[in-house]
């Protein structure tokens, strides 16, 4: 027998996987469809109703109605149903965000057919038993009890309604909205309201029409949309609702006042591109510049060089078409002030460039996160909504990658020296002892 060495096997040509292909389904649905080779499939399909859209006095309804879906479907009760997923032994999950709700199923290839069948029963045909929305509405303040659990969470929360919050009338409607101010769980004035049929209205807008399922399989896209059609092709429109738009508030200065806090924390939001801006790529490096990892400009200012904080992060935020930047930190009382301080300098700092080193550090950075996030067949499909939702087209999986080698230090910097001082109307919340103060103006507590 000839031994042929492993340098020799995987000197053959690689095939270049097919292409996906894009298809308007007569319903209404939009079907991302990925050939792929392999034992396996991932679909993910995305409802666009999330928490922004839960009608004002009524939140939680969203993720309450998601939970809902999986108490029983067609014929079967919430035990029949499970059973039936675990017979395929399939992998369901999925979510509520505050744009829309997702369901995620993975599997073998030969159970695809099975699993669409399945996922078109919950979504389209739940039991909805009345019996259980006080059990799901429960767990629901249990959860909005536990977000209180750390000083982290609470900001977050004060964060939401303080700088993104704020009603908004629905499309075509007197109703109002309520928004990106309150958690997915709700409120527990808005889960005490919920009743059976208020989440049987909420489904009932749900349909085919702004809905989008990818779906990555060993078939071809004409197989995969065939297989699709059969169980969704007469799915009724349903109602598209406006894509929801958050109501940032410049400048706002909000304190949450907590005495026994041994630690002063922080949080500072500013408006920056979006997704679909020419800008983005450029934004994504420099800020993995400025706080990606431990050889970031925030890691060494804050940590290494003052020792303020064990962490200070910055981090990009899309809601709607508009895209945000948020720093955030903890530091002891007495050095907070110190700690924000140093931030806002470094933020200023960050609009004369990057060196060539941390441009390439971060660009190396990105490139690894790609490489490793492409790999999946469950991330893919992810990969596949998200650029039908903020780019509204399909990005082959190799461009990203040829962007952000082709994209230079020049370009990023001029983009940085452009930019203006962002400082201004920023949105500082604050939680802990006493307020801050950003510049010359004192937070009010």
């Amino acid at each position: 027998m000839t031994f042929t060495p492993p340098t020799a096997r995987s000197a053959r040509p690689a095939t270049a996987a097919p292409a996906a292909e894009l298809f308007a389904l007569p319903s209404g649905l939009t079907l991302a469809a990925q050939p792929r080779a392999g034992a396996a499939f991932a679909l993910s399909l995305r409802v666009p109703w999330g928490s922004a859209h839960d009608p004002l006095g009524l939140e939680g309804t969203a993720g309450v109605l998601e939970e809902w879906l999986f108490k029983g479907a067609a014929d079967r009760d919430a035990r029949a149903l499970a059973d039936a997923f675990d017979a395929l032994g399939l992998r369901h999950g999925g979510g509520v965000g505050t744009e829309a709700t997702r369901l995620s199923l993975s599997g073998l290839n030969a159970d695809l057919p099975a699993a669409l069948r399945l996922l078109a029963d919950v979504v389209r045909r739940p039991a909805l038993p009345a019996s259980e929305v006080p059990v799901l509405a429960d767990l629901a303040r249990q959860d909005l009890e536990g977000l209180q659990d750390t000083p982290e969470e609470r900001l977050a929360l004060h964060t939401r309604a303080a700088v993104f919050g704020g009603p908004r009338p629905a499309q075509g409607s007197g109703t109002m909205l309520a928004g990106f101010g309150h958690p997915v769980s709700g409120t527990h004035a808005g889960l005490s309201a919920l009743t059976a049929q208020s989440l049987r209205d909420a489904h009932a807008r749900w349909g085919a029409q702004g809905s989008l399922l990818a779906v990555v399989a060993d078939l071809s896209a004409a197989e995969i949309r065939e297989q699709v059609e059969e169980v969704f092709g007469d799915w009724v429109p349903g109602t598209a609702p406006e894509a929801p738009e958050p109501h940032f508030h410049a400048g706002v200065r909000s304190h949450l006042s907590h005495a026994g806090s041994e630690q002063t924390h922080l949080s500072l939001s500013w408006p920056a591109v979006g997704a679909n801006h020419p800008d983005y790529l450029p934004s994504q490096l420099a800020l993995t510049a400025f706080s990606g990892g431990s050889a970031s400009r925030l890691f060494h200012a804050v940590r290494e060089e003052r020792g303020l904080a064990y962490a200070a992060h910055a981090s990009a935020l899309l809601l709607g078409s508009q895209g945000f930047w948020q720093l955030g930190a903890a530091s002891t009382p007495s050095r907070a002030q110190e700690t924000l301080d140093v931030l806002l300098a470094e933020t200023e700092r960050l609009r004369l460039g990057l060196t060539t080193h941390e441009f390439e550090r971060a660009r190396r950075g990105l490139l690894t996160g790609l490489a490793f996030s492409e790999e999946g067949l469950r991330a893919r499909a992810g990969a596949m909504l998200r650029d039908l939702v903020l780019l509204g087209r399909l990005r082959e999986p190799g461009e990203l990658r040829g962007q952000l080698r082709a994209i230079t230090l020049e370009e990023v910097n001029g983009y940085l020296a452009a930019l203006p001082d962002p400082l201004p109307g920023a949105a500082l919340v604050t939680l802990g002892r006493a307020p801050l103060s950003l510049g010359a103006q004192e937070l009010s507590a």
